[in-house]
């Protein structure tokens, strides 16, 4: 008799996808995880790459001479 960890058992948890709010579960029927489907992960990465989506902190000049 096997007793499962629920804190190691990742394929019993359930999140939900980041763009359309589905149920998706952390197994190998949705391998596009955490997204429900290819089409939510590419939805998710246009918008970082649009910069709709940002991380907060200061803005850095890179072009600066200042140590």
């Amino acid at each position: 008799m096997s007793i499962t960890d629920p804190i190691t058992d990742l394929t019993s948890l359930k999140l939900a996808c980041p763009t359309c709010k589905k149920t998706v579960l952390w197994n190998d029927d949705f391998p596009h995880r955490p997204f429900c489907s290819d089409r939510c992960r590419l939805i998710d990465l246009g918008e970082w790459a649009s910069e709709s989506h940002r991380i907060a902190g200061d803005n850095l000049d890179i072009n600066s001479e200042d140590d």
